[in-house]
């Protein structure tokens, strides 16, 4: 799955959504089991060689040269950065699994794009700033603590086995971050704002973990 009740997003597909929250309240999936990332494939999970498409019903249309990235919020150093910005930055690739709530894992993914890493040395978050709110061209957030935003393995994607990410996969770039379940890595990204306090996201209020490990079954809040 792949914000706030306030600010819904247009267009969703409501039954999804509806299905997703019963799915938290009867703790769907839930095996009980926990496990350490040495076991690859966590609890609950089953591998997959595809790369399943699940989103809120909209796959926002965002050509490069409207392409827009806001890093604000409780930073020394705010940037709006167009395509030709981002691209500018140093070019990183990342090797991962990648791990969805909705219980699919894929192994062995191949990822091109900026690391989290460069991008907070560019912004030069505040002490005070403890967690950071993600938002997508299609209206999603999600949330992360900054100790699990910038840990050095998570990157900012614009391609995927070396092709650029096709929309459907949140392109032109989405956020990965591959240690917690997937909805997590915000599709379409266009706004990363550090905050003082915690801001939970669409999946979070309503009946998700606020953090998400799949090694600890962490689905459901």
């Amino acid at each position: 799955m792949d914000q706030d009740e306030k600010a819904e997003p247009s267009g969703i597909r409501q039954k999804l959504v509806e299905t997703k929250q019963a799915w938290a309240r009867a703790g769907r999936l839930l095996t009980g089991q926990h496990a350490t990332p040495e076991q690859r494939l966590p609890p609950g999970q089953r591998l997959v060689k595809d790369y399943p498409v699940l989103d809120l019903g909209i796959q926002p249309n965002v050509p490069e040269g409207s392409f827009r990235l806001t890093l604000d919020g409780l930073v020394e150093n705010p940037v709006m950065l167009d395509w030709a910005a981002f691209t500018a930055l140093p070019q990183e690739e990342r090797f991962n699994d990648i791990h969805c709530v909705t219980q699919w894992s894929r192994y062995d993914n191949t990822w091109q794009g900026v690391a989290v890493t460069t991008l907070l040395e560019l912004v030069k978050p505040r002490p005070e700033a403890k967690f950071v709110s993600f938002e997508g061209y299609d209206g999603y957030t999600t949330n992360l603590t900054m100790d699990d935003f910038a840990r050095p393995e998570n990157l900012l994607a614009h391609s995927w086995e070396g092709e650029r990410l096709e929309r459907q996969h949140g392109g032109p770039l989405r956020v990965v971050v591959p240690h917690l379940y997937f909805w997590k890595s915000t599709k379409w990204v266009k706004r990363i704002t550090f905050l003082a306090q915690n801001r939970p996201g669409f999946w979070e209020v309503r009946g998700y973990h606020d953090r998400g490990d799949p090694w600890l079954e962490e689905r459901y809040g």
